[in-house]
């Protein structure tokens, strides 16, 4: 099991003063043997880091000397490479006091661009989002327009949501299998923003936290950001290891864990049922919370779509659940509404928390929401079979332009997790960009450095010639070369 702890400021120090140890840096850095010369791969790598955001903005980087020791190398060489930092606008000096990480100017962090459409005629397919007809919003925004109106006269917070999208959220988890009420209802914006909430609230610096690995990136990063330490579970091509996972609850004792048991984001796996029990179980005697994040639940594409895995708990058990849900992927990630179910305690403490930062979603957006959940039934049958066509015309393509990759084809989720049968990953992403194709290296998911270099997500939320030409595109980039091996080029460390 890997165990990676996130950076953390020293002790006591405030957000001006924070330091970086050479030794969490030296564990961060690719090994140079081969590497000529060193200091531009160190400084390369360093970068890599920064943009990545797995070393903060506007830390102290450690000491020349220590950090020579630390990596065996010359003084000289570090220096060298701070000095090359500071050219390229990722560092800068205090008389006094150090070499500071910054960023240049023009450049965003990797986190902000993957969210950012592509530029010019590049194919996206870094991001596993559908949009929203066009018709579908119109007719939603005129319906709601009379309820809007009524809200004007009113003061517009509800740290809750809109009792009415509350309620029919609730609903929702009932007519699926797990009897809710209103109050055990925490309308979001969003359900990265309910994790966010989740992690604030209940654990704190250095916690443990149970991750699958691959995982969801910005659940990571969010992780990463509470300065918590993951402890990582694999998600193979076949599922979960459920013995695996028990040993870990019980050894480690985790104050929570974050899973995506319904079409996992990135491999697309489905939890059986058996596995779910015995991991509520597990949950129960060990006393942690268990984060369950159902964004893609609705996405079954060959198989019904899997009840709450609350709804297999016991009815003590479901005491330690938290269901995290969105509407991003079923509808439209643009409403940014999404919710958590709890017990209703915690989601009193948790709208507590979040009037600290938001004090309650857009009335607009609800409203949006609540229209469009209303007509879940006669919109998602033709996503889910536009899906279906998408999915199997990204397959075709895939294995008529480059038959060497292999894949498990999902029962349901947004993408397909490829293998590329080497670890060229990040190298083909960087060279598909030349070709019109923006896609993330499998690494972007890890949780530790250095691995899933050989596997691409690529998600099938375009359309089929779309799909069609992207994969042509990443064939041609292919062909005219292999790309350099990962093990060659700064290493990857992503969210």
């Amino acid at each position: 099991m890997a165990d990676s702890s996130p950076l953390q400021p020293l002790e006591g120090m405030e957000r001006g003063d924070r330091a970086l140890g050479s030794r969490q840096l030296a564990a961060m850095l690719p090994d140079l043997a081969g590497a000529r010369p060193a200091y531009r791969h160190l400084a390369q790598a360093v970068s890599a880091l920064i943009l990545d955001g797995r070393i903060a903005l506007h830390v102290r980087l450690p000491a020349e000397r220590e950090l020579a020791t630390a990596l065996n190398i010359s003084r000289a060489t570090v220096t060298a490479v701070y000095d090359l930092l500071r050219e390229r606008g990722f560092a800068h000096s205090r008389q006094g006091s150090g070499t500071w990480t910054d960023l240049p100017e023009g450049r965003r962090p990797n986190g902000l661009t993957r969210l950012l459409g592509a530029q010019d005629t590049a194919i996206d397919l870094a991001r596993a989002a559908p949009g929203l007809p066009e018709q579908t919003l119109t007719d939603a925004l005129a319906q709601i327009t009379p309820r809007l109106a009524e809200h004007a006269h009113t003061p517009g917070y509800h740290p809750y949501g809109l009792p009415e999208l509350r309620a029919a959220v609730a609903e929702r988890f009932t007519r699926r299998g797990l009897a809710t009420v209103p109050e055990q209802i925490l309308v979001t914006s969003g359900a990265q923003h309910a994790l966010t909430l989740v992690l604030g609230l209940l654990c704190r610096p250095g916690d443990r936290v149970m991750v699958e690995n691959p995982s969801y990136p910005n659940a990571l990063e969010a992780m990463r950001r509470a300065r918590l330490r993951t402890v990582s579970v694999p998600v193979t091509d076949t599922g979960w290891d459920i013995e695996i996972i028990e040993s870990t609850l019980c050894q480690v004792v985790p104050r929570l864990a974050y899973l995506i048991p319904d079409f996992h984001n990135p491999t697309g796996c489905l939890m059986p049922d058996q596995e779910r029990v015995r991991l509520l179980r597990a949950a129960q005697r060990s006393g942690i919370w268990l984060v369950i994040d159902e964004t893609l639940a609705d996405l079954a594409l060959d198989t019904p779509a899997p009840p709450p895995l609350a709804s297999h708990a016991t009815p003590s058990g479901t005491s330690q659940v938290i269901t995290i849900g969105s509407m991003s992927k079923t509808h439209w990630a643009g409403l940014r509404i999404g919710w958590l179910r709890a017990p209703a305690r915690l989601v009193t403490e948790l709208a507590g928390q979040r009037v600290a930062t938001d004090m309650g979603g857009s009335v607009l957006d609800q409203l949006l929401a609540l229209t469009l959940l209303a007509r879940t039934g006669e919109l998602l049958p033709p996503r889910l079979e536009r899906m279906r066509e998408q999915r199997a015309a990204l397959a075709t393509a895939l294995a008529e332009h480059i038959p060497q990759w292999t894949w498990q084809l999902p029962s349901g989720g947004l993408s397909l997790w490829v293998d590329l049968g080497e670890p060229i990953a990040a190298a083909l992403a960087e060279r598909a960009m030349d070709y019109g194709v923006r896609i993330e290296s499998g690494a972007y998911f890890a949780t530790d450095p250095g691995i899933f270099e050989q596997r691409l997500r690529i998600p099938y939320t375009t359309p089929p010639d779309t799909l069609r030409e992207a994969v042509r595109r990443m064939a041609t980039a292919l062909a005219d070369g292999p790309p350099p091996s990962s093990d060659t080029r700064r290493r990857h460390w992503v969210a």
